[in-house]
């Protein structure tokens, strides 16, 4: 058998957007609205997706499944991929604060909509992988560190907008201090078995809100002590 080509993973690539397109129609009732930002799916359709993802898995990129990255991780299933993206409403002067860096298919997704992101990886290989991919897409305004992305990056915070691409029982105090007002941050929250995706707002007067949007399972959030 031949191996697939761009054109092949490119007609993928729609198929994987008509396939989010339905989710959130169906799902339409949970999510408020049956429709995600089109800015978000169109950025979907310019990242390949394939090359973020271990070679012998290049040709299951474009299911609507996570997908093993090594060290017990994945990279999360399309449609949550959007959704999460579409959730932080993305403007494109927005500094972008991720943590969960994986082989950084998510953080391309947040460099094509942002102006400028950060990206915390906990596990050195992981990042050293998703800087290698995002430098041959070209992608410029992205910076990359190895760390415990529980505590955020403060050295360029504020941020207009925070992802988190891991579960934690609580919302980390350190996070909701680095999400400038007005800002917004997405992660799933809760313990094993009940966590749940969640969009957490900050107000002029520095007030939190959050939001509950669908049950969710994702890997924990290592800390460093």
């Amino acid at each position: 058998m031949k191996p697939m080509n761009d054109t092949h993973f490119a007609i993928l690539r729609r198929h994987m957007v008509e396939v989010i397109g339905i989710h959130a129609d169906v799902m339409a009732e949970e999510l408020g609205k049956a429709i995600l930002d089109q800015r978000v799916l169109a950025a979907m359709l310019r990242v390949p997706r394939h090359r973020f993802v271990p070679e012998p898995l290049a040709s299951l990129a474009y299911e609507d499944r996570p997908l093993p990255i090594g060290f017990d991780k994945t990279i999360s299933q399309p449609f949550i991929c959007a959704l999460m993206t579409d959730l932080l409403a993305l403007a494109p002067g927005d500094r972008v604060l991720e943590v969960g860096t994986g082989l950084g298919y998510q953080t391309a997704l947040l460099a094509e909509l942002a102006a400028e992101v950060w990206s915390v990886e906990i596990v050195e290989e992981l990042a050293e992988g998703a800087e290698a991919r995002l430098t041959q897409a070209g992608y410029r305004n992205v910076e990359i560190r190895v760390g415990d992305g529980s505590r955020g990056w403060g050295e360029h915070a504020p941020y207009d907008k925070i992802i988190v691409a891991a579960a934690a029982d609580d919302l980390p105090d350190a996070l909701l201090e680095q999400l400038r007002p007005g800002g917004r941050l997405v992660m799933p929250v809760g313990p094993e078995g009940a966590q749940v995706l969640s969009l957490v707002s900050k107000d002029g007067n520095g007030a939190v809100q959050k939001h509950e949007i669908l049950p969710v399972r994702f890997t924990r959030l290592e800390t460093v002590l």
